[in-house]
């Protein structure tokens, strides 16, 4: 339960609270560590690597960029393309201001996402800020509004940035807010049902968008400050006073249900007239393409807030093509994680094609985008994960049946492993295959003499094929990235003598190379 959040100082008894938990902290091993996050705070996303603000260096172009997010996000396009350039120019401009060439004139590219659940937003966002290397901190604006209490909360977000920046003020400065569900503070009238304290929120809002300084240590926080004085008593080492938030990247997003309708009606009335040509029916996402910052007006943004957004993105659903590419070609696909969560009990799942399609197809009945194939790889595996690992069986594959029925297929396979066994121990050779070209892009075939030889070791081992092949061939993409560099050669057979003695044949092969 969240603890109750005062707008103003704190009374007696909660000052006395923050005392006593502050002195207990110091009483354990590693006292004088920065002091716990209270439960309400917002929490930071992954961690930053550490490093320097004078080492911070941008030198990524737009289709670079793309690049990136293309290996984890699928489709998009458009809204890859426009967050490419938005955040090429803003850290373009931030590393000019650290060296001392900042543009007095340059308006920040705040930027706006507008797209229904589960359509990679906040997944683009986190990439992004993986690439860049800045502290990236992710908040919900309902939030915001549930608590009546805005300032501190809101300033809770530029202080987080600090903590994953180390303590480095220059860092934090430049970092990426990440605020969603930003459409439940719109602010128009109460029959839409949205929180009339959103204008507050906004307000808010707006003062960290544009610039100001955040105490780098809330008022509230008694134990903080207290913490900051023994510091400097103690290491002479003085904490940063403020924070400014003039480079720090705010991004916003969210569904904004009945937007389009607003822009609907808009376009409706621009046709009316003698002349006028009368557009064609379009989807919601592609109406959303057509707002204008009156829409955003109407829907319930104060005018100064909104025009705060200059870039405005719009992420278009998925259909049942781009789950299945997600879960096939994303690096974040899920199917690793539950090939991870398999293994850890010694058993290798394997993903056929047919059984990713019919995943694809229940999450596309499930209406909540790339969040549906969670849902449903949750529901099927469930019982598979429970009843598995206190059997024999070490090897399953993932078909279409498996996913309509897993419990008649999990006794199907537990009435004869072995048999299950062998066939997908098999086909995880050619999978091998497959990874190995998508990785390195070069083409590898297993000989059926060469497969059987894997599949036999495999099953006397007790090993994982994945692990066998990785072992047997890791210096083969260095050799034959070598060859293709030599010869040309794109494709290359991997025979039984090749299994037998990989780095005799693959050693045979770039000396052969240089020859020709």
């Amino acid at each position: 339960m969240n603890k109750p959040i005062s707008n103003g100082p704190p009374s007696p008894e909660e000052l006395q609270r923050q005392l006593s938990e502050f002195m207990r902290h110091q009483m354990q091993p590693g006292a004088g560590q920065p002091a716990a996050q209270p439960e309400d705070a917002v929490a930071p996303e992954s961690p930053v690597p550490p490093g320097k603000a004078d080492q911070f260096e941008f030198k990524y172009k737009p289709r670079e960029v793309k690049d990136y997010l293309d290996r984890f996000v699928i489709k998009q396009d458009d809204a890859k393309k426009v967050l490419s350039v938005a955040l090429c120019d803003h850290y373009h401009h931030v590393r000019l201001a650290l060296e001392g060439k900042e543009s007095p004139n340059y308006a920040k590219q705040n930027i706006i996402l507008i797209g229904p659940t589960g359509v990679g937003k906040t997944f683009l966002i986190r990439c992004a800020a993986d690439l860049i290397g800045v502290p990236f901190v992710k908040a919900d604006a309902t939030k915001f509004s549930e608590t009546g209490y805005v300032g501190g909360d809101v300033e809770d977000m530029v202080r987080d940035l600090l903590r994953l920046a180390e303590g480095d003020v220059t860092r934090a400065q430049y970092g990426i807010i990440y605020i969603d569900e930003i459409d439940k503070i719109a602010a128009a009238n109460n029959a839409t049902g949205r929180d009339v304290s959103g204008r507050g929120v906004q307000t808010n809002l707006l003062k960290l968008m544009e610039e100001t300084e955040v105490p780098a240590r809330s008022p509230n926080d008694i134990a903080g400050q207290i913490q900051a004085m023994m510091d400097f008593n103690q290491r002479g080492r003085k904490a940063p006073s403020t924070i400014n938030t003039k480079h720090i990247l705010f991004i916003v997003s969210g569904a904004f249900g009945g937007l389009e309708t607003i822009i609907r009606k808009r376009l409706r009335e621009a046709t009316i007239g003698f002349g006028a040509k009368e557009r064609p029916q379009e989807t919601p996402e592609d109406a959303l393409g057509h707002g204008q910052t009156r829409d955003f007006i109407d829907f319930g943004f104060e005018p100064e807030f909104i025009g705060r957004l200059p870039v405005r993105v719009v992420c278009h659903s998925l259909k049942v093509d781009d789950l299945f590419l997600i879960l096939k070609s994303s690096e974040g696909s899920i199917i690793r994680q539950y090939e991870q969560d398999f293994a850890a009990y010694g058993i290798e799942v394997l993903f056929a094609d047919e059984g990713l399609r019919r995943i694809a197809e229940r999450a596309g009945d499930e209406q909540t985008g790339a969040r549906g194939l969670m849902t449903v790889c949750e529901r099927v595996f469930r019982d598979i994960k429970f009843e598995m690992p206190s059997t024999k069986v070490r090897r399953f594959v993932v078909t279409r049946e498996l996913v309509d029925d897993p419990a008649a297929e999990l006794r199907k396979i537990l009435a004869d492993p072995e048999r299950e066994e062998r066939i997908v121990t098999r086909q995880l050779v050619d999978e091998y295959a497959r990874r190995f070209q998508e990785a390195h892009g070069m083409c590898i075939r297993f000989t059926e003499a060469a497969a059987e030889l894997l599949v036999k070791e495999a099953l006397e081992k007790g090993q994982s094929v994945r692990d066998l092949c990785a072992n047997r061939f890791k210096d083969f993409q260095f050799g034959l990235k070598l060859i293709a560099q030599n010869s040309g050669q794109q494709e290359f057979v991997i025979d039984a003598d090749a299994v037998q003695a990989p780095d005799k044949v693959l050693s045979d092969w770039v000396v052969a190379s240089y020859r020709k």
